[in-house]
């Protein structure tokens, strides 16, 4: 039933649009290959990005039931994405419980990451921010297997973090030489590894438990 309802695939260019922000879709997008964003604009044009999405993430399954977008999605890098018609998720949430709960659980943990980023917007400073969010990255990277050795491929840049964590450019380049002097990562290009992964967390007051990622769904 998966491999059937996500057939249908599409290959963005970097900075493409894939949601546009405000647009009622017929279809839910899930990323296979490449980072994306979820982001709004204020009228003035500055943009905050909301989410950060990495293969295996549906960038807009809200959609299937709230039809108009408030938000957009755009590729941060080239990106392989899936359209799964609303008229399938129709189908399953009528006749296939096991799979509606595993919907289910995508969108709750979608907003168990965005209260945790709330939480971390509202009360940590900006070093412990930029810290929490490498600890995040690597761990959803890895349960999608695509780190190494506590390392990963970071497609994102400044300027964009800097979009995702109310910061300038400049901060955010701060911060990551300040976190590479200390000798808590190393990074080269969009190449990132942590070097002392305790330490990142305790600077990022991270705690893994909000993904869920040891979660099982029962089966009927």
């Amino acid at each position: 039933m998966i491999q059937q309802i996500t057939s249908r695939v599409t290959t963005y260019k970097a900075h493409e649009e894939v949601v546009p922000e405000g647009s009622t879709q017929s279809h839910s997008s899930l990323v296979l290959k490449g980072f994306a964003a979820r982001h709004q604009h204020l009228a003035g044009g500055k943009r905050q990005i909301t989410a950060f999405h990495v293969p295996g993430d549906f960038m807009d399954l809200h959609s299937f039931l709230l039809k108009k977008m408030e938000d957009g999605v755009g590729a941060l890098t080239p990106c392989t994405v899936a359209a799964v018609p609303h008229s399938d998720l129709r189908e399953i949430t009528k006749n296939y419980p096991y799979l509606t709960r595993v919907l289910w659980l995508t969108t709750l943990i979608d907003a168990a990451v965005h209260r945790t980023w709330i939480m971390t917007l509202g009360r940590m400073d900006a070093r412990n921010r930029v810290a929490h969010f490498l600890c995040e990255m690597h761990d959803r990277l890895e349960a999608v297997g695509l780190t190494k050795d506590h390392g990963y491929d970071l497609r994102i840049t400044q300027e964009e973090l800097g979009d995702a964590f109310g910061l300038t450019t400049v901060h955010v380049n701060r911060i990551l030489q300040e976190l590479r002097g200390d000798g808590l990562i190393t990074s080269r290009g969009k190449s990132v590894v942590i070097n002392d992964w305790e330490r990142l967390q305790k600077e990022g007051q991270y705690n893994p438990d909000y993904l869920h990622l040891s979660q099982q769904i029962e089966r009927d």
